[in-house]
């Protein structure tokens, strides 16, 4: 197929090459404008321009494409097969939909109807699921809407952030959307609307659901919202004022919690070497290293040591 490629993260470099490899005709790369990374905030290019450039593609960055009409006498030009779309971060106006033969095709990182939105990796860990995938779809107008193509299911390990399923769920889905071009250019591969009333939501992040809220949550599932927060916004909470971020915890089996009857959320208590905090339904998680505002990241033995809690001491 003739192709026009939108991706602007690590996410979407698997496919751009899978693509590539299986012997697509890329007519152009489409990713967003290189901004300012890190606390130095160096502008590097986007990891799709990387690869593009590695490649020898031809790659544009347009600030704006809804009414870019350069842009658009661009694309309208080369009149794409399929524009295959990964990750790149921006609405996908309704001209642009309606301009390749076979639509603009979608990697989805989990199986919708579930986990709509711009999070969807990272809601899932949040969530506590055990099963998610990539789904291939036919964009529209609407958020995640659109007919599904191919669907693939990936386990999610109880060890696994989203940093690590993001690389695995890129990995898998860039075959998958070699296959459903296949399917489309051979005529075997069908849309199928989704079901709507079985459609969750995966919002983009916002720094305030990396709060933890002890009195809300157990210690399992303030577990799994840390390990989807991975790297943003990671898990936090207040001591006596000051942020608070825990790098690292465990969630403390029912046998090996203290004999304090039950814990009350956000109450501390070090045990040893631990330092555990309560949470919502009599459960405890031990917050193995930390980092407290202005300091360096220490284990929690280094953090007692120069820290002194008083008694009846409390996360907020």
């Amino acid at each position: 197929m003739r192709v026009v490629f939108c991706g602007t993260p690590q996410f979407a470099v698997p496919t751009l090459q899978a693509l590539q490899v299986a012997g697509h005709e890329i007519q152009l790369v489409v990713s967003q404008p290189d901004r300012p990374v890190g606390r130095k905030q160096v502008v590097e290019p986007t990891p799709v321009k990387q690869a593009a450039l590695v490649a020898g593609l031809p790659i544009t960055q347009p600030d704006k494409i809804r009414n870019n009409t350069e842009f658009r006498a661009r694309l309208e030009a080369i009149a794409p097969d399929a524009i295959v779309v990964v990750a790149y971060g921006r609405i996908i106006p309704g001209w642009m939909l309606a301009l390749p033969k076979h639509g603009c095709i979608n990697l989805h990182g989990s199986l919708l109807p579930k986990y709509r939105g711009a999070a969807p990796i990272q809601w899932a860990v949040a969530m506590g699921e055990t099963v998610t995938g990539n789904t291939t779809m036919v964009l529209e107008e609407g958020l995640d809407t659109g007919p599904t193509l191919l669907q693939q299911e990936v386990p999610i390990g109880q060890e696994q952030t989203a940093t690590d399923l993001f690389e695995v769920l890129a990995e898998r889905g860039a075959p998958l959307m070699v296959e459903t071009l296949a399917g489309l250019a051979g005529r075997s591969l069908q849309p199928k609307p989704q079901d709507h009333a079985r459609a969750t939501l995966a919002p983009i992040l916002m720094r305030e659901d990396g709060h933890m809220d002890f009195g809300a949550r157990t210690a399992t599932e303030l577990r799994n919202r840390w390990r989807g927060f991975q790297p943003w916004p990671g898990a936090f909470a207040l001591l006596e004022g000051k942020k608070l971020i825990v790098h690292r915890m465990e969630v403390v089996p029912a046998e090996r919690a203290p004999d304090h009857g039950a814990a009350e959320p956000g109450s501390l208590l070090v045990d040893e070497n631990r330092m555990l905090v309560g949470c919502a339904q009599g459960t405890w998680l031990a917050l193995t290293e930390l980092q407290l505002e202005g300091k360096k990241r220490m284990t929690a033995a280094e953090f007692l040591r120069g820290t002194h809690l008083a008694p009846g001491s409390r996360l907020g």
